[in-house]
This record gives C-alpha cells, structure tokens and sequence, in this order.
C-alpha cells in the first residue's frame, strides 16, 4: 500500500530528526517508531553537505515504513543559518522526492525569498483581512505563485504529497488565520501548516479557537499552531481540536526546537484528552 501522510489519522505524531547523517537519522528515526510516532519529519538541511544526494535521503527513506516529510529550513544542525539560493534549496527538496520522501514541505516564501523574513510593502494593496498584520512568508505576486503551482504538479506528477507551510510569525486573529489557509488554499497543496506567534494568553485562546474553525471551514487539511511565550499549549491542544500535527522530540539534543513538545508526553497526553473528549 502506497504511503500517504495525509491520510494519517489525525492528530498525526510527527517525530522531528534533525541529524547530521544517514545513520544518524535512521537511529533517530527507529527510536520514533518504537516510541509511537505516526510520522517521520526529516531535516533535510541538518544533513551533512555531503549526504545532501538522492541516494544518502534515499537510504533513510528506505529504512521507514512511516511517511516521511522532508523539508528543507536551511538551517544546520547547530541551528545556524545556511546561504543558499532559493534554487538550490528546492532542487534538495526535489532531491527527497525522488528518493522517497512521501510528502514536501513547500514554505510560503518559496521563489520569493525577501519574503522569508519581511511582509512586502507592496502586498497592501490587496483585499484580505491578513494583510494588516503583515505576516512572513506570504507571497501574493500571481507570477510566484503560477511558478510554486508547477512545482507543486511536479512533485505530484512524481507520486509525492504537498504541504504548504506558512510560518507567519505574528500574532493573528482566527479570521485572518482562515483568511491566510484560503488564500494558501488556491495553490491546490494536499495539506497546509501555518505557524502564528502567540505573546500572551489573549493570543493562546484565540488560537485555539483558530483550531476549531478551520477544521470547519477548510476542506484541505490544515494544521494551525503557535510558536512564542504563550504558544507551547497551542503545540498540544490544536492538533487535537483541529486537523493537526503534533511536532514532537524524541530525546532532546544540541539541534533540537526546545519549543516542541517531547514524543512519548504527547502521545500519553493525547490519548487522555480524546478519551475526556
């Protein structure tokens, strides 16, 4: 049976591997499996330069009979940043597809780099309710996002699922979430991911709410939380109130997001909530 994440039962436990080799991040991976993850999300950037081939993500895919992510943040396994062109990050990404990698990871910004960090003065001028809180890595220019839709077919022409991921990185309201999923919505991915900032409890709640609501109104699956001082309830709560994911650590390393969650709380928490719910 073909692998899909999508259709994983959600919440989706997703085990992050952040490693510097293949061996690496097939040990990291097998300690997932054994300790209840669903889903295997892979660092790509984490990857030694050269391990960054077909056949060394090839070798970790192999070694899972979970869907894997791959995903490409440019960032190291220290954490630190890494320069490269928009081009070479996606010709890695199209690298794990072809190896194996059961969904892509497309961020927001993809062929539009200046908007990885900065909301585009010009994007102002257009109709949605999400402009005003000028959020990262939304791109609005129709000769990008034509150009992301003919990569995305060709991901999917070679078999692989899509997640659009969009890390804002502002505090937002639910209507501007939804407003966002929509307008992310039209680039036909399989899954959407957007990641707000939550600086306070006010934040956190709507969040949650946020959760709720577009499980509702979306029809593609789309996982909503928050990262920030208030947003690590919003890390267990919404995949759970939506169609969410959890990304969680298995053992925390020098690499680690110490913001996500670890596996095996998460799992045992979840299965009481739902029991309660």
């Amino acid at each position: 049976m073909k692998k899909s994440f999508v259709a994983t039962k959600s919440p989706i436990l997703a085990g992050v591997i952040r490693e510097k080799t293949p061996r690496a991040a097939v040990a990291a991976i097998k300690n997932c499996e054994l300790d209840g993850a669903d889903v295997i999300d892979l660092h790509l950037s984490c990857l030694d330069d050269e391990y960054k081939n077909v056949d060394s993500i090839k070798f970790i895919c192999d070694y899972t009979s979970l869907p894997l992510m791959a995903l490409n943040y440019n960032q190291r396994y220290d954490c630190s940043l890494y320069q490269a062109t928009e081009e070479e990050r996606i010709e890695l990404l199209l690298k794990a597809a072809e190896a194996g990698a059961t969904i892509i990871d497309f961020q927001g910004y993809t062929y539009d780099l200046e908007s990885k960090t900065s909301f585009r003065e010009e994007n102002k001028k257009y109709d949605y309710s999400f402009v005003s809180a000028n959020p990262k890595e939304v791109v609005m220019d129709p000769k990008v996002i034509e150009k992301q839709m003919r990569l995305f077919e060709k991901v999917k022409e070679m078999g692989r699922e899509v997640l659009l991921s969009c890390h804002p990185m502002v505090p937002m309201k639910c209507e501007q979430v939804l407003d966002l999923a929509k307008f992310l919505e039209e680039r036909n991915p399989d899954m959407i991911k957007i990641v707000a900032l939550a600086e306070n409890e006010d934040d956190m709640i709507e969040a949650l709410k946020t959760s709720i609501v577009l499980k509702r109104e979306m029809k593609t699956p789309t996982h909503f939380h928050c990262a920030g001082a208030a947003g690590k309830l919003t890390r267990l709560l919404n995949p759970i109130l939506g169609n969410g994911i959890h990304f969680v650590c298995d053992g925390y390393t020098e690499s680690s997001n110490f913001e996500q969650l670890d596996l095996k709380t998460v799992k045992e928490a979840t299965k009481l909530l739902e029991k309660i719910m």
